[in-house]
Order: structure tokens, then sequence, then C-alpha cells
């Protein structure tokens, strides 16, 4: 029988709600906290899944969750409360073991998007969404960028973040130097002395990296001068630039796989 979580001061829940809330725990602990009926299961095919929580509710709507790996604890509703991240939720919670990846793992004729200083969770969700969709190998993330495994970016990236390798860069001027030295070729997204996109080649023997600055500060002066060259979305005067997220998705459906 599924044992029953009834306060809200249990160990468990506290130690979870503490993985939804900081960063430095969830890095200290190798784990995050994921919520939802439909993203838990998800997360599960590519993250080790240690703990799971539900309600009676959720229980009944998805008896499938029955049959996920790791303990399993049914909570009451204000317990659930505690655990959201979002007032409306959905009453499924896990504790996952987050995936490592370093940047040793990029390899020559590869793609990769690079993200420095991306602060918004759901950009970095959306992009790390459309990077899987459009069949990229790997995704950089520099110091500064929001949380992968913090709930909103969870969300955005909708079970992405398992199905791609997230790797956490550090310094991007660095790991540009990393990429370029196994061959690849390293685009930053900028306006100074760019190409425009359609003038540039989709497909580079070596790899290719599309790297992307926030929508405030863009990419700093050094990423940009240790990249290969820069590239631009060419827009009408009737806006000043792009979400984020738009931004890079345009890009990486530009660097697509081939066979898609």
């Amino acid at each position: 029988m599924t044992e029953k979580i009834t306060s809200r001061e249990n160990a468990k829940i506290k130690y979870a709600c503490r993985l939804a809330q900081s960063a430095a725990f969830r890095r200290s602990e190798g784990r995050f906290l994921a919520e939802g009926r439909k993203l838990c299961p998800e997360l599960a095919r590519g993250a080790e899944l240690e703990t799971l929580f539900y309600t009676e509710t959720a229980a009944e709507k998805c008896p499938e969750l029955e049959t996920l790996p790791g303990e399993h604890y049914l909570v009451e509703d204000h317990v659930a409360d505690k655990l959201a991240d979002v007032g409306t939720h959905q009453g499924v919670f896990g504790v996952f073991h987050t995936p490592e990846h370093t940047l040793e793992e990029a390899r020559t004729g590869g793609r990769y998007l690079a993200l420095e200083r991306v602060q918004d969770p759901g950009n970095v969700g959306t992009l790390l969404r459309s990077a899987a969709a459009f069949g990229f190998d790997g995704v950089l993330l520099s110091d500064g960028c929001a949380s992968v495994w913090a709930p909103k970016t969870l969300r955005a990236s909708m079970g992405a973040a398992v199905r791609i390798p997230v790797i956490e860069a550090g310094k991007m001027p660095e790991a540009i130097a990393a990429l370029r030295a196994k061959g690849i070729t390293c685009l930053a997204a900028a306006l100074y002395k760019s190409q425009p996109l359609s003038a540039a080649e989709p497909r580079y023997p070596g790899g290719v990296c599309v790297v992307i600055g926030s929508e405030g500060q863009g990419l700093t002066e050094e990423t940009i001068c240790a990249c290969n060259g820069t590239v631009r979305i060419p827009m009408t005067d009737r806006v000043e630039s792009l979400n984020a997220g738009i931004a890079g998705s345009i890009l990486l459906w530009h660097f697509r796989e081939e066979s898609l």
C-alpha cells in the first residue's frame, strides 16, 4: 500500500520544496523537482525518477502513475499545495536525478545551441524545446542563464530538458574556443558586421553552433569576437527586436537536421 503524507512539515516534502526554490541546492544535490501529470512521466523517460508524490484525485485520473519507478507517496491536497509552483496544479510531483553532460561530449559535425545570460525561464525552456525539435545535439548554457531545472523552465521545455544534452558551460568565450578547436563553426546572433540569415550556409561539415544572448543585453563583445562570424534575422522597422525564444527558434530552424 502506498504510504500517505498528511503533513506539510514532512521531511521529504520540505526537501522537495527546497529543490524547487534553490538552484544552488539542486546543483549540490544533483536533483530537481518537476510537477505535472504529463511532464513527470515524460521526464521519467530520460531522467531517473527517485520519488513521486500525487494526490488521490491525480491517481484516479492517471492510473498509469503507479507504473512509474521510484518511491511513491500519496499526499493530501494541502500538502500538494505546498509542493506546487503555481496556484492551480495537477497534483503530481517528482524528484528526479539531474542528467550530467560535459563539453567534452561535443563532437565534430554536430549542431549545438549556446545561450549566454538568457535569464528568462520561458525563453530557455522554449529554446530547449526548439533545439530538440530541430535535431540539435546539445545546448550550452553560460553562467547567468536561467536554471534549466527550475519549475518554470521545465514547464516551458515540455520534457525537452532530458531529450537533449544540456551542458553548463561556464564562460561562453572559453566554451566557444573549445568547440572551434573541434572544427565546429560558431555563429553569433548579433547585428555588428553580420550577414543576413538567408546568406548563411545551413550546413557546415565540421558542425555548427548558434550562439544567442538575452533580449535585453545581447551577447557580450568577448563572445561575439570568439565566434567565427555573426548572423542576423532580417526584419522590418515595425519592431525593434524579437523575443529571444522566437529569434532563436528561427535560427535553429535554419540550421536544422538535414533530414527534417
